[in-house]
């Protein structure tokens, strides 16, 4: 059994996929997150530490609406359109989990939509 899982505070999808999907309830697949302010579905203005507390609470509230949260996160995947930014991102992104963070990839892209330098995508259990 498949659930799309929708949320009007986090930005609506820009193309034809869905802002996550739940499996048979337990499992819950996390399309990847730009930096768009939900209520505006602008990129937000600053740095990338600015663009990855945007992110990451983007991600909060598609796991709030599946009834999860961040320690329900078993793997991430991280997209940099450059990677020197990498130290940044870590520091926000640490503070989004405890003791258990999951297993994450990150990766250096040449772009990502809409002009935004980070996407995080996840996969969490529920």
């Amino acid at each position: 059994m498949l659930e799309a899982v929708t949320t009007d505070r986090a930005p609506l999808p820009v193309g034809p996929y869905s802002q996550a999907i739940k499996v048979e309830g337990k499992f819950l697949f996390l399309s990847g997150q730009i930096p768009l302010d939900p209520s505006s579905g602008k990129l937000v203005e600053g740095d990338i530490t600015v663009q990855t507390e945007r992110v990451m609470d983007n991600i909060g509230a598609v796991l709030a609406a599946a009834g999860a949260d961040f320690s329900h996160i078993v793997k991430t995947t991280v997209f940099l359109v450059d990677m020197a930014d990498f130290s940044q991102v870590n520091a926000i992104y640490g503070k989004y989990f405890s003791d258990r963070p999951p297993a994450r990839s990150c990766i250096q892209v040449a772009a990502l939509p809409l002009g935004a330098r980070i996407e995080i995508e996840c996969i969490a259990v529920i």
